[in-house]
């Protein structure tokens, strides 16, 4: 487990901690069968990510795309003609299938409701509904919470920390419970726009929170006694905060319209629950799994002694890296 952890954490280190921002495509209907579009790519170091729209073919394009740079995206606005309207025609994102990322594309007719479909590698071509439901809005979200924790290498390292660092399940429960309830609160309040706060500062607080628990494993080790050990869900807590704010900036870079955003938020935040406790549960079934193969072996209790050290120096490693990436950003 220790040498598979750390080639994961070593090749994590060379990326950024979160899976790239989703691209996002926003559709307004200016007239009838006019649209204006707003087309967002994320960054690839320094330049856009190589992805592109592509509308039915019998949409025009009567004049040139306009291109500026803002939120670590680049944006294309420009008009189109889609005689017919866009429900029920497919749309596009070329070269998405190259990525590991997402992107989401909204339609604001004249009349009816909004619509969002959500692209993937897997599955870069969808068509707008001509009768929209609720239901899409659910799974758009859902399904975006759950590819958000699950490759936000950051927070799932938090995560993995506060495993090593609670023994028993009950004491597990309660200090994960306590992270999900804090980041659920900060998740909502920015959402909602009750609070706001610049990201950069936010992210490189969060690879501080993950340094953090790392040294408290160090120090635990060591016998000393340490605040993270003694009260594990006010340290989960605290940070979960923070952590809380990292969500809503992946979840405000989809550009959600006012009428989305509870059935969104809600779903989002669900959807980043069960792929914690999926990831979770991965971890505990492994734990379980190499010390029942452990005990068997004549050395397993130094083995796993230091499987677990090499995997806590590899948290608190990477996690530097980023702190320190993230504080040089600030002056770039």
């Amino acid at each position: 487990m220790a040498a598979a952890l750390l080639l994961w954490l070593s090749l994590a280190g060379g990326l950024s901690a979160h899976a790239l921002e989703p691209g996002f495509l926003d559709i307004r209907e200016t007239a009838p069968d006019q649209f204006l579009l707003i087309w967002k790519v994320p960054q690839v170091s320094g330049t856009p990510m190589e992805i592109t729209a592509r509308l039915p073919d019998s949409c025009t394009q009567p004049r040139p795309p306009q291109v500026s740079f803002a939120q670590s995206a680049f944006i294309t606005s420009w008009q189109t003609d889609c005689p017919g309207g866009l429900t029920g025609q497919p749309i596009t994102i070329e070269g998405l299938d190259a990525t590991r990322t997402d992107v989401l594309v909204r339609l604001e007719p004249l009349t009816g409701a909004r619509q969002t479909l959500r692209m993937t590698p897997g599955a870069a071509s969808a068509a707008f509904a001509v009768e929209p439901s609720l239901g899409q809005v659910v799974q758009t979200y859902l399904y975006l919470g759950i590819d958000h924790i699950l490759v936000g290498i950051d927070h799932l390292l938090f995560v993995l920390a506060l495993v090593l660092l609670v023994p028993g399940r009950w004491a597990l429960l309660k200090t994960v419970t306590a992270f999900t309830l804090a980041h659920s609160i900060t998740l909502s309040l920015a959402t909602l726009g009750f609070l706001t706060l610049p990201g950069p500062p936010v992210e490189a607080v969060i690879a501080l929170s993950i340094t953090f628990l790392a040294t408290e494993l160090l120090r635990l080790r060591r016998g000393e006694q340490v605040l993270s050990a003694r009260k594990p869900w006010l340290v989960a807590f605290t940070f979960g905060l923070l952590h809380g704010l990292g969500f809503a900036g992946a979840l405000a870079e989809t550009g959600l319209p006012p009428s989305d955003i509870p059935a969104a938020l809600l779903m989002f935040n669900i959807g980043v629950e069960l792929g914690q406790i999926l990831f979770i549960a991965v971890v505990l079934a492994v734990i379980w799994l190499v010390r029942r193969i452990l005990d068997r072996m004549p050395e397993g209790a130094r083995i796993a002694a230091l499987g677990q050290l090499t995997v806590i120096y590899a948290i608190g490693g990477v996690s530097a890296y980023w702190l320190l990436e993230r504080v040089a950003g600030f002056f770039a």
